[in-house]
């Protein structure tokens, strides 16, 4: 039979199966998938560097002792067997572990690259050829399609870089052998659940080093909650070269993290002289009537629109931009919660809905701590009493929320931001 009339034959059972299940194409988006479907030729993973026999050994044995754990989480023998054949550890998603740009990057040179002129071009372009299907997914989402594609282009590049590890061999070695291993051993049991289902195989669930996974880089716990079957076929597919069903997952996932339709996920704002920097970061909030009571702006001249409770967020501290943000700028975070990352994500689309480039530029000025110094500084902070729930080197929510007491105590402008004349003061 060749490849046209193998196809047909595909198209008319899929057809077969929803007529008899009450199911129908054009019904709408499927929350789950209720059936496997045949897949072409498994995709080339990554080479995997040699490990030595006494490390293949002990992650062997505690992949081995892993299994009982599958079970007790209705993880079936046969499901067990096909899905952990051949899998090996892999050092290389450990070595990946201890880089993400979001965190060893300034807040400038990260969006220089995330939101770059050809990824503005090719947004739009994207937006333009996915159009209907993206205008589908916005009126049942609410989410609108240029969130969803800037989503997409910060995930992958528009699909470009999906990832080509195999997912299972990622998330077991992180499980064993990485600094979050009860989070990724999570991951690995929501993994071997999608197998489970059909949605995909072994062989076909490729994806980061992380374990995300498809067009915009589902991990596969929120695989489980918010994938959704938007073309109808029987499976929630985010790896075929058909983005479809990621984008509406997409979606479905920002729009169930609180997504309010209508509302910006921020606006870039000019702050008055003498502004009381007590009152930046996420944990105040006043409605946009009030900020201007105070004499914020909006960086364009005018009023913010009253889009409901909103915050100054200060990315580079006192000397960069200013945001007022709102709920949504929470609602993209639950993808990344790097504050990078949701402003990367946001600016991206604003650039692919028109709009140009942020009115007031970066300092760019000074380098980056290094993580060890970032390391000493949230050692210094909790010494003094202002926790950084760890000192792993990266200021994430934690440490700004420690750094802005510790400011707010020394008489400091509370901004939040990391720098080293902040860190000569808490020497």
């Amino acid at each position: 039979m060749n490849r046209a009339i193998m196809k047909r034959a595909v198209r008319l059972l899929s057809i077969s199966f929803l007529a008899f299940t009450g199911l129908s194409a054009c019904a709408g988006p499927l929350e789950t998938s209720p059936r496997p479907m045949a897949r072409g030729a498994a995709p080339v993973a990554d080479a995997v560097p040699d490990v030595d026999s006494a490390t293949q050994a002990r992650f062997n044995a505690w992949v081995s002792g892993f299994k009982s754990r599958a079970l007790a989480n209705g993880i079936t023998e046969a499901t067990w067997r096909r899905a952990m054949t051949g899998v090996h550890y892999n050092p290389k998603v450990i070595e990946r572990d201890r880089y993400q740009s979001e965190f060893t990057k300034s807040i400038w040179d990260y969006l220089d690259g995330a939101v770059s002129e050809s990824r503005i071009t090719n947004g739009r372009a994207m937006l333009a050829k996915n159009r209907r299907v993206l205008e589908r997914i916005e009126a049942k989402y609410g989410v609108p399609k240029e969130i969803v594609v800037a989503v997409w282009g910060m995930e992958t590049n528009y699909g470009t870089t999906r990832g080509s590890m195999g997912v299972i061999s990622s998330l077991s070695t992180l499980a064993y052998d990485g600094r979050r291993g009860e989070f990724f051993a999570k991951q690995l049991i929501a993994a071997l659940k999608i197998i489970q289902s059909g949605d995909v195989d072994a062989a076909h669930m490729t994806g980061s080093w992380a374990g995300a996974m498809g067009h915009t880089q589902f991990i596969p716990t929120s695989y489980l909650t918010y994938a959704v079957d938007f073309t109808g076929d029987g499976r929630r597919d985010i790896w075929s070269n058909d983005p479809t069903d990621a984008l509406a997952s997409t979606a479905a996932y920002l729009a169930r993290s609180g997504w309010t339709k209508g509302q910006p996920w921020g606006v870039e704002v000019t702050l008055p002289s003498g502004f009381n920097y007590n009152l930046s970061g996420k944990g105040t909030t006043r409605t946009p009537a009030q900020w201007a009571a105070m004499g914020v702006k909006a960086a364009g001249g005018g009023r913010v629109g009253n889009y409901g409770a909103a915050s100054i967020l200060l990315p580079a501290g006192a000397k960069g931009p200013a945001f007022m943000i709102f709920g949504n700028f929470k609602a993209i975070s639950r993808y990344n919660n790097a504050d990078s990352y949701v402003l990367g994500v946001g600016h991206l689309a604003d650039r692919i809905g028109g709009a140009g480039p942020f009115i007031n530029d970066w300092p760019r000025t000074g380098k980056p701590l290094s993580e060890k110094q970032k390391v000493e500084l949230q050692e210094r902070l909790t010494a003094r009493g202002f926790d950084t729930d760890g000192t792993d080197g990266k200021i994430g929510a934690n440490t700004t929320k420690a750094i802005v007491a510790y400011q707010k105590s020394a008489g400091l402008p509370a901004d939040g931001y990391a720098t080293l004349e902040l860190l000569q003061t808490l020497r």
